[in-house]
């Protein structure tokens, strides 16, 4: 429990990366974690999307660009990792939030950088994000896209703010 607890308390967004690619059992590692997060009526909703090829990776990376209207928003990271989720799913988006959880907490476990980026939605909602999802196997009628998780060896070390006076409420 130490362990769990402190590296809830450690683990920051991460900016800056290496250019080193992760390893395939880091990153299966990663991925079961995110497919253990708890989901609405145990649907399991979310579809995880691990992306490692230099030409896909860059083309999300693109679209999120483009709708974040700056350029770079996955930091130099190698691996993007995109969690949609069931639109049918009443839950959906609560289900993919907790699987991007999992997936940012066990990175950090496993010693992997790792930062949440938003602007999935509008990705995926996208003409080319669309036809991604279609080039992957899904239905992109089917899918809302939840949030994209980017991986990779961190070069910087955030420390934490800290907490702020009365983000705990007690009431007894």
């Amino acid at each position: 429990m130490k362990t769990t607890l402190g590296d809830l308390k450690t683990r920051r967004s991460i900016r800056r990366y290496k250019a080193e690619q992760i390893t395939d059992e880091e990153l299966d590692a990663v991925l079961e974690a995110g497919t253990y997060a708890p989901t609405g009526m145990g649907a399991q909703s979310p579809v995880i999307v691990a992306v490692q090829n230099k030409k896909d990776r860059d083309e999300v990376e693109k679209l999120n660009d483009a709708v974040f209207k700056g350029q770079g928003s996955f930091y130099g990271a190698p691996t993007v990792v995109n969690v949609l989720a069931d639109k049918a799913c009443p839950t959906a988006v609560d289900d993919g939030n907790m699987v991007i959880a999992n997936l940012l907490n066990a990175a950090h476990a496993l010693g992997l950088g790792s930062c949440y980026v938003y602007r999935a939605k509008e990705v995926f909602e996208s003409s080319g994000g669309r036809e991604l999802l279609k080039k992957w196997g899904l239905d992109p009628d089917k899918y809302i896209g939840i949030g994209h998780v980017i991986l990779g060896y961190g070069t910087e070390h955030p420390q934490p703010k800290p907490r702020k006076k009365g983000y705990i409420v007690k009431v007894r």
